[in-house]
């Protein structure tokens, strides 16, 4: 017996030596999932990961799926999802966040009555938005900082939803970064990830490396966290603007393109979801069912925006998208954003930062009233962006069913 007991943990310590996580990635507790036990059929699960979540197969390295269960690879032992037999004997889902239909219904006047919001400017400013190269200037012009500008956008619509009943929470409210780590304290991290994907160790590559760690992932991670484990909101908001290649930032290209789109998490790959901690994140989103909640308010926002800004959809030429719900401006992608937020994301992407009209209206900054771009009466562009969102997110919510 003890012989038994030894063999099994030498097992088990082992299968955590070899686990394939994505860099900062905590070990998945598989037994999370447990909540999720026999509350989807197999057929949902099917259709879920084939249309949304690994498309063209690219699950089933690592999910194995027979009619009454998905046999799932893990680091050790095989983890065992039990579906449903049917709909109607479907168990419930666990989670912490509330679709539409279970909210309240709302007074008159205030339709995000019992909605937790939380609004998560994307990327950073000051600073730091030169390290995260989301920063660009056209000579003496007023610098142009992502950061900063979603930051400010946060700032004039966190007053409005509340206004009208939510409950708002921002994940940052300063330039500065939300994690307490920096690129000089990730270096050993920094080493791993070149290692594992075959890039030549230099004192740039290192730099780089631990540079891109720090505000692509450490933030992240921690903005997730703050998220999952202290706001737990019912929706986050994560606000950003698009970009083309700009070149060398002091000495940028203005494009003449401009467009808006929409993200929701999807469309894994085999590669991502050979890592542990991937494959976990997407079953987790999947089994709480955050897909059709995120594409309906997306939906609404879409297109409130689509009409406030007049902007064309992207279109993503490569493989690392899908399109969904027949809308031309909502594409599925895998982001660490979107993926390891538990609840519904709404995660916009409008504007390009520099497009000629875009770099004119940033240049112009916030007022009040309209001004002329292009031959069109135009609010600022900070506001156009908050209002849009107020009346996607009012037109679907002031509905409960």
């Amino acid at each position: 017996m003890k012989n038994w007991i030894l063999s099994i943990l030498l097992f088990t310590a082992t299968a955590n030596a070899f686990a394939k996580l994505s860099p900062l990635a905590p070990q998945p507790d598989w037994g999370d999932l447990n909540q999720f036990q026999e509350t989807i059929t197999h057929q949902e699960f099917l259709w879920l990961l084939e249309n949304v979540y690994a498309p063209g197969g690219a699950w089933s390295s690592t999910i194995e799926v027979s009619e009454n269960s998905a046999r799932i690879q893990t680091n050790g032992a095989p983890y065992i999802l039990r579906f449903a037999a049917d709909i109607p004997s479907s168990k419930p889902v666990t989670r912490y966040w509330n679709a539409r239909r279970q909210l309240p219904p709302p007074p008159s006047g205030k339709p995000f009555t019992g909605l937790k919001i939380a609004i998560d400017p994307g990327h950073l400013g000051g600073s730091w938005a030169k390290i995260e190269e989301r920063w660009f200037q056209i000579g003496r012009s007023k610098p142009v900082t992502e950061g900063d500008m979603t930051l400010y956008v946060a700032k004039l619509l966190a007053p409005r939803l509340k206004e009208l009943g939510a409950e708002v929470f921002l994940t940052r409210t300063k330039s500065d970064p939300v994690t307490p780590l920096r690129p000089k304290q990730l270096m050993g991290e920094a080493r791993k990830s070149l290692a594992q994907n075959g890039t030549s160790l230099t004192a740039w590559s290192l730099a780089k490396e631990s540079e891109r760690l720090f505000y692509r992932t450490s933030e992240i991670r921690q903005r997730g966290k703050l998220v999952n484990e202290r706001i737990r909101p019912d929706l986050v908001l994560c606000l950003h603007f698009n970009a083309e290649d700009w070149g060398n930032a002091e000495r940028p290209t203005l494009s003449d393109e401009n467009h808006l789109h929409f993200l929701i998490s999807g469309a894994l790959n085999a590669t991502e979801l050979a890592y542990d901690d991937q494959r976990f994140d997407m079953l987790y989103k999947l089994l709480s069912r955050s897909f059709g909640e995120e594409l309906a308010v997306t939906r609404s926002v879409a297109a409130a925006m689509a009409r406030q800004t007049n902007l064309p959809p992207f279109t993503y030429k490569g493989g690392n998208a899908i399109n969904v719900g027949g809308n031309p401006y909502i594409w599925a992608r895998n982001l660490l954003a979107n993926r390891s937020y538990e609840c519904p994301v709404v995660y916009v992407e409008p504007y390009v930062m520099n497009s000629r009209e875009v770099f004119a209206r940033i240049q112009a900054g916030d007022y009040s009233g309209t001004q002329v771009f292009g031959g069109v009466q135009r609010k600022s562009i900070f506001r156009e962006y908050a209002d849009s969102l107020v009346e996607g997110l009012a037109n679907y919510y002031s509905k409960r069913d």
